[in-house]
Parts: structure tokens; sequence; C-alpha cells
């Protein structure tokens, strides 16, 4: 109870949310076991400040069953799909707390225009093969698909050189 009055203080009565308690020990496995190296991690997320909104007071947590979003998770036990964002913040804090750097933090969108998605799609032989790529490289990078809600982090240790993925675009600050 005291992570979550540290995480979100001043909670308004009924609001709802996730939490992951096994965050902090997963990201500190995944440090351990990274001598040198980066850790990219890319899910639907917000940083802490746009997770808890206060108009949030349900959650992020959706399922899917059929094509069809709701978010009773009881509703289909074992045959659907459950799904709730990434708090960035808390990942960020267990990523400094486990001795890692947090070198970048940005959208999809942002972070594959950087690392060179629309020369892929340019260099796809004309025609449906092209036509076939540009659809998916709409749908991972515009704003209403997942261009905008997925994010990518940057976790690393032993490297000083910037990361060409976070160019364009470096939320940090909003961590």
């Amino acid at each position: 109870m005291a992570e979550l009055r540290r995480i979100a203080p001043g909670w308004p009565q009924h609001y709802l949310s996730e939490l992951c308690p096994l965050l902090a020990p997963w990201v500190a496995s995944m440090a351990a076991a990274l001598k040198r190296g980066v850790v990219l991690l890319i899910d639907y997320g917000l940083p802490r400040h746009e997770y808890y909104h206060p108009q949030r007071d349900r959650g992020t947590l959706r399922c899917h069953f059929r094509h069809r979003a709701h978010d009773q998770p009881l509703l289909y036990p074992g045959v659907q799909d459950i799904t709730a964002w990434v708090d960035f913040t808390r990942v960020a804090e267990a990523a400094v707390d486990a001795g890692l750097t947090v070198a970048g933090y940005c959208t999809q969108a942002a972070f594959l225009l950087a690392t060179g998605i629309e020369a892929e799609v340019a260099a796809a032989a004309e025609g449906i093969e092209r036509a076939r790529l540009a659809s998916q490289a709409r749908s991972l990078l515009l704003p209403g698909e997942m261009g905008e809600n997925f994010k990518v982090m940057a976790l690393t240790r032993g490297l000083d050189e910037p990361l060409r993925g976070f160019a364009l675009q470096d939320l940090r600050r909003t961590l």
C-alpha cells in the first residue's frame, strides 16, 4: 500500500488501476544478466503523470475476444487476451535502481522513423509488396493506430554513444 501512495498520492475514492508488483524484480533480473548492451522495451504505455491521471479512473486493463475489446477479465476465462499498459516511469525507476541507464524513451513512430522504416518500405519492389509494407508501416506509425500509444524505452549498461532510434524524439524528461 505504501508504494501505491508514493506512485499516485491523492487518488480519488473508487479509483481503479493496475500495479505490477514484480516489475522491479523483473528489471533487476534483466540488469543482472546484462554485462554490456541495450535492452529495448516496446509496449503500450505512458509516463506516470499520464498513466495515473484522474480521468483514467478505470485503469488501462483491456480484454480482447474475437476482435472486440471490453473490460471484463472474468467474462471469457482462458480464451481472451488480457492486457494492461505499462507505467514507464516505474520501469525507469527500477532500471536506475538496478544500475542501468535510461538511454532513450520515445513513441514507436519516432523510433521507427529514426531507424529507417521509410527506407525499408521504399526499397521494396513496386506493386503489391510495397503496398503491403506501406499498409503495415501505417499501422505501426499512425497516431490512431500504434504509433503514439506504443512507446520504446532503451535501458543500457556500458554504452556511451547515442542510440539512433531516439534521434528524432527524446521523451525522458516526461518520465
